[in-house]
């Protein structure tokens, strides 16, 4: 919808709420058909709560599009927020449509009822296995369905992410990485921590992850080395509220895990600063005195002020995210134990964020792709294999902000995460210099998964990945 189009634009709350109703109705629909032939009365009634819904939607919309991009759904454009509740019937759905090598589904005005029941009955019947697409276009093309649009799976993107939901995006983590600062400042000088203010900056990243989550792991890239201890907690947060949808938690359980992903190295907070920012290795005795901020942590939290209930949850979190899985890290437990779901969700985000992050004594982050296979491979790490597949899920095998060689020896910044789960490698780069190295003055984007028609090959593929600060580029320039 343009900006001079005189119908009123509609809130995000409105837009999801008619997304997942109409997503409902679909769903009813192909049940139905499934359990009873196309006369009974159950079938009739779902196509005409069907109709009546959509049609109205179209006249008031001027159209009504649903695309499946992986796991996500997009209405109109707006990204779906599913939660367990309704994972599982939209899932559904989102299965039937893909099997066909369907992408996006859009209805255009005058939409007839007599056209939904030969649609949704070609998405009842078993796949072609060799080609999916061209047989259901086929066999489309002798129903009467004038006024439903197709788009292959193979053509459908996520909408780009606009200056806006940029603009939005850093609004929430600059006033997070703030907030964050000021309260870990107050704690350390003995003063009341505004625990109420840290809640809203929680919310506003579970909001901006809800509403974008792309936009969200871009911000991840703008990387303080002077404000490590900050923007780390906010990176760790953000990663695990991702990780946490992933998974289906609901928005309330993504706000509890949040808070405590935020609040996870507060014990920090009492270990001499010098030991916490020393170059170079720890004495035995520092390195006790670290491994002590676990339970600094749970303490501290104890004690805080400002939550209506103890935070169990958070102080959890506090004390287990480096546990590791097989109780091999710290602290010790005299008692057999399992971290429980959350703690292990913060130990993976904290684990990526801070193997990719320049600190005191690593002053050549690690390359991201390297530090997810290390993760996902080598269980002396000690992190859930599940947790760490959702990241991947999330990020990609490149995740954004990735400097990398290309085969043509093009240098590029990975700018997006590619949705289909079997190309997570292939993701979405902006060249940022030719084959002599040579800048660009207009980085170009480029979709890693496209083919050249000639040869049946990708265009370009990824070779390497390295270290931007050896070339002396700041990656967040090329994306924020």
């Amino acid at each position: 919808m343009t900006r001079n189009d005189p119908r009123p634009v509609k809130s995000s709350a409105l837009l999801q709420e008619q997304g997942r109703t109409v997503l409902t109705k679909f769903y009813a629909v192909l049940r139905s058909l499934k359990l009873y032939p196309l006369e009974n009365a159950a079938v009739q009634q779902a196509l005409d709560d069907l109709h009546d819904l959509v049609s109205g939607l179209v006249v008031e919309e001027g159209a009504l599009e649903l695309r499946i991009v992986g796991d996500f759904f997009f209405y109109n454009e707006v990204r779906l927020r599913l939660d367990l509740s309704n994972y599982s019937t939209f899932g559904s759905f989102a299965r039937t449509v893909s099997d066909h090598g369907l992408g996006a589904v859009e209805v255009l005005p005058g939409i007839d009822r007599a056209e939904w029941a030969p649609f949704l009955s070609l998405l009842l019947r078993d796949p072609d296995e060799s080609d999916p697409y061209t047989a259901f276009m086929d066999r489309m093309a002798g129903a009467p369905i004038l006024h439903i649009q197709l788009m292959p799976a193979s053509e459908v993107k996520e909408p780009e992410l606009e200056e806006e939901t940029l603009h939005a995006a850093k609004r929430t983590y600059s006033q997070s990485v703030h907030v964050a600062k000021e309260a870990f400042t107050d704690f350390r000088m003995g003063k009341a921590v505004n625990v109420r203010k840290v809640k809203r900056a929680v919310q506003g990243i579970v909001d901006q992850v809800l509403a974008n989550e792309p936009s969200m792991i871009t911000m991840t890239t703008l990387r303080d080395y002077d404000e490590y201890t900050f923007t780390h907690c906010v990176n760790v947060c953000i990663f695990s509220v991702i990780i946490g949808e992933r998974l289906g938690l609901t928005k309330l359980q993504l706000y509890e895990l949040g808070l405590g992903a935020l609040f996870h190295d507060l014990g920090k907070s009492r270990i001499d600063l010098d030991i916490v920012n020393k170059p170079g290795g720890l004495n035995e005795d520092e390195w006790f005195e670290v491994q002590q901020h676990p339970t600094e942590g749970l303490l501290s939290l104890f004690h805080f002020h400002g939550f209506p209930d103890m935070p169990y949850r958070q102080m959890l979190m506090a004390y287990e995210h480096h546990m590791r899985v097989d109780l091999a890290g710290y602290p010790k437990n005299r008692r057999p134990r399992k971290p429980t779901l959350f703690s292990r969700i913060v130990a993976v985000a904290d684990s990526f964020d801070a193997g990719t992050s320049v600190r005191s004594y690593q002053y050549e982050p690690n390359p991201p792709d390297l530090v997810l296979a290390e993760m996902r491979d080598n269980p002396k790490r000690g992190q859930d294999p599940l947790l760490v597949k959702a990241l991947i899920n999330a990020t990609g095998v490149y995740p954004i902000g990735t400097l990398v060689i290309l085969d043509s020896m093009e240098m590029a910044v990975v700018a997006g995460v590619n949705k289909d789960p079997n190309k997570l490698h292939q993701p979405v780069v902006k060249v940022i210099s030719d084959s002599l190295g040579v800048p660009l003055s207009d980085p170009v984007a480029l979709d890693l998964s496209e083919v050249d028609p000639g040869t049946g090959t990708p265009v370009r593929t990824i070779i390497k990945t390295t270290d931007p600060e050896k070339y002396g580029v700041r990656v967040s320039d090329y994306l924020i």
